[in-house]
């Protein structure tokens, strides 16, 4: 029996934000990498979501109890028992808990210290989001470390929009933010830019579906709702600008994205963004609606800005790749379990 099981609840879900795609790369990379180390558990589709909290306490330990160690990588893991790597990719929820349903903050303010504290080692995406779980959830600085989402193949400058653009009825050049409703996002932000864009026949969309536990704001922006696992590459690819103007952010995984598919990024200089963006797009406070609606349109119609975006954002994309996360977590890993021998 492999040694090391994967928590698979967040990988069976059908519709996938940066949480879900970490957890379903590396459910599928991890044991492509070490055949003999890891196994994945999965729920039934059923136990994906909220019921699944009760599978995850009580089914999951029961069915890892036969190996080592448990990683569990989208932010819950078991309560008991402390042979669990976890990655808790940010504490959004305790730093803006006005933003989530009540119920949802009791659950996350209860069960993360909780988890952080007992894990043999919790992962993390970004400098940012590390501070954060240290000062909030109270693990030893020493026990967290951080290791990047990656960049999936699949986005590429030379992908092909028009798959996309027949999907969603997008017949005019359009700008894009892609997240899940949430205030956190900070969407509503973007109506004066995008009535700066529209003088210039650039229509802002938004791709992205709510959720039960989110609290979103009400919007006149159109929005696309959730896009498929299948368009979405061609949805970034045929976008003049990417705009990313979230409040918090423990990595931003959509600039990246919108990077690696050829497209220039505006996004807010909150949370991980600035570490995530770095010089490879241009950063601004999402507080000063006119600022942001500036830089977005110099972004989408500024030939000489747009292709120094262009160049820096493939270039810093490239070295974000799945491959590398899924080796350093497996090296990770593998010290765990050298301690724990």
């Amino acid at each position: 029996m492999p040694p090391v099981a994967i928590d698979g609840r967040a990988a069976v879900r059908e519709q996938i934000g940066g949480v879900e795609r970490f957890a379903r790369e590396m459910a599928t990379r991890l044991p492509r990498l070490r055949p003999g180390r890891y196994r994945v558990l999965r729920p039934a589709s059923a136990f994906a979501h909220r019921a699944g909290h009760i599978w995850e306490q009580a089914v999951l330990p029961r069915r890892a109890r036969s190996g080592k160690l448990l990683y569990c990588p989208a932010n819950l893991a078991p309560v008991a028992g402390g042979r669990i790597v976890v990655v808790i990719h940010d504490a959004a929820a305790l730093r803006m808990p006005s933003v989530y349903s009540r119920a949802y903050v009791a659950y996350q303010r209860t069960l993360l210290p909780l988890i952080a504290r007992r894990a043999r080692l919790v992962i993390t995406v970004s400098e940012f989001a590390r501070a954060e779980l240290v000062e909030l959830l109270g693990p030893s600085p020493d026990r967290v470390t951080v290791i990047a989402p990656g960049v999936d193949e699949r986005f590429g400058p030379t992908v092909d929009p028009a798959p996309a653009r027949a999907a969603y009825g997008l017949e005019r050049p359009y700008a894009l933010a892609v997240g899940t409703r949430s205030a956190r996002k900070n969407f509503n932000a973007l109506e004066p830019a995008a009535r700066a864009l529209r003088k210039h026949g650039i229509e802002l969309v938004i791709a992205g579906s709510a959720r039960g536990y989110l609290r979103d704001e009400a919007s006149h922006l159109r929005s696309l709702g959730y896009v498929a696992e299948a368009h979405l590459p061609a949805l970034y690819a045929g976008a003049r600008v990417l705009a990313m103007p979230s409040l918090h952010e423990g990595f931003g995984l959509p600039c990246l994205e919108a990077m690696a598919s050829g497209v220039p990024v505006v996004a807010a200089r909150r949370g991980a963004l600035p570490e995530t963006v770095a010089e490879a797009g241009v950063l601004v406070d999402p507080g000063r609606t006119g600022e942001l609606a500036d830089a977005l349109v110099a972004a989408a119609c500024d030939a000489q800005l747009r292709a120094r975006l262009i160049a820096a954002g493939v270039s810093h994309a490239s070295r974000y790749t799945w491959r590398r996360t899924a080796i350093l977590t497996d090296r990770a890993i593998e010290g765990v379990l050298a301690d724990h021998a």
